[in-house]
């Protein structure tokens, strides 16, 4: 490739990265989206803590489980097609949730939303395989990970000031537009592969999607990774890793800040951008460190063990904490708690080989979701029984936070029978 070819091709595999981050942005917004408004979801809804924690759930079930059907669509219809297609879908789902009355309809809306955003991952890293080396894809997929943190600053400070000047339902529709945008954009200028826009091809995939060319050749990949001796503590990692995440992050994190501390939905907010500039700075940070120890098993050990200590505050003492204090220990729960998943999703590259590793991407990624859906509804549960025995919105949360304490623990355990995938060590 001339030297002029070189420098066409680079530029436009970042445009076609940039667009594709937009889009993983707009997903960590509708997944975390029900944070700073819940209690206005409650009040307007007219619903309890344990049905909004229903409510924000219902993105995270049809997100997990269409993981593996994501990788067979991608594979079927080409990412493009398939990540323009499901973003039409929870764009038009974000404007019906922010319209409707009832909650049935709402969580009906989420579900749809969960569905829609749910292929943008997979069709991401798909494509990124073509306009990247192998050499390259940890760094990148550490970078789009990382930008997702961007999508969490926006559920924080500017969705807690829009809901407050035009209510959370003109927002939904808001962000519903720019979900349809966003699916034009990658309509237009998205290519699965540089042979596509003419150029000369960079890489073979580093990861494939798993998409078999048969039934009975998918049923076998699915079957020999779940019997792979590690897949399944790197499954549980997540599960409960990311749950701890996911149900702080996306639910209850800013209400125990306002209910427990009195803080405002935009002081409330401020404290929760702590969350978007852990992600920003931990993913790229924590994949380089992962290769310059060449170990990622160390990485993630000691990881799930500052996150254990990070459970500790908010299960024992969550009503005496110095407000000085917030700000830190939310930068590092998300931290611990989201960046981390560069690295692991890393692993689970290392682990299979290419025809193989889509599947398990594909296996592995039920379980940050099912660990988010059951976990937030979990919360709202505790914190009702709480509340209901007379406890006051300080040992409530304490009480329903022992959950995050007890799930970081069994992370810390899984973390230690990880496999070390660096330099190759097949599942």
């Amino acid at each position: 490739m001339n030297t002029e070819g070189e420098r066409a091709v680079r530029f436009y595999r970042w445009l076609v990265f940039g667009l594709l981050a937009c889009g993983y942005i707009l997903v960590f917004f509708h997944r975390l989206s029900t944070n700073v408004v819940a209690l206005d979801m409650m009040r307007d809804l007219e619903i309890s803590g344990s049905l909004v924690g229903l409510l924000a759930s219902g993105y995270f079930y049809p997100y997990a489980f269409m993981q593996l059907p994501s990788g067979l669509l991608v594979d079927a219809f080409g990412p493009r097609r398939t990540a323009t297609f499901s973003f039409l879908l929870a764009g038009a789902a974000s404007i019906l949730l922010g319209v409707v009355s009832s909650v049935t309809w709402a969580i009906f809306a989420r579900v749809l939303v969960g569905i829609g955003v749910s292929m943008l991952f997979v069709a991401a890293l798909k494509i990124l395989t073509h306009w990247f080396r192998p050499a390259e894809f940890s760094r990148v997929t550490g970078i789009l990970v990382g930008l997702g943190g961007v999508g969490v600053l926006i559920t924080a400070t500017p969705l807690a000031y829009l809901s407050n000047r035009f209510g959370w339902r003109l927002s939904f529709v808001a962000i519903g537009g720019a979900t349809l945008v966003a699916a034009a954009l990658i309509w237009l200028f998205v290519r699965d592969t540089p042979e596509e826009k003419g150029f000369p091809p960079l890489a073979t995939a580093a990861v494939a999607t798993g998409g078999a060319k048969n039934s009975a050749s998918r049923l076998a990949g699915i079957g020999t990774v779940l019997s792979s001796r590690a897949f399944w503590p790197l499954a549980i990692w997540f599960f409960f890793n990311c749950g701890i995440f996911f149900s702080f992050a996306g639910l209850w994190g800013a209400p125990y800040l306002m209910q427990v501390y009195g803080m405002a939905k935009m002081e409330a907010g401020r404290v929760m951008d702590m969350l978007a500039y852990g992600m920003i700075i931990g993913s790229p940070l924590l994949t380089l460190a992962s290769d310059r120890l060449r170990s990622r098993k160390t990485i993630m050990v000691l990881n799930s063990l500052a996150l254990l200590s990070l459970t500790v505050p908010l299960a024992f003492f969550p009503a005496v904490l110095g407000r000085a204090f917030l700000y830190p220990l939310v930068f590092f729960l998300s931290f611990c708690g989201s960046s981390i998943v560069a690295v692991a999703f890393t692993m689970i590259k290392e682990y299979y080989p290419s025809e193989l590793a889509g599947t398990a991407v594909g296996l592995v990624n039920l379980f940050p979701f099912l660990g988010g859906a059951l976990m937030q509804p979990t919360v709202g549960w505790l914190l009702q029984r709480g509340t209901a025995g007379g406890a006051d919105f300080g040992a409530a949360y304490g009480g329903a936070f022992r959950l995050f304490f007890v799930a970081a623990l069994i992370s810390l355990a899984a973390s230690l029978l990880l496999r070390e995938s660096f330099g190759g060590g097949k599942g």
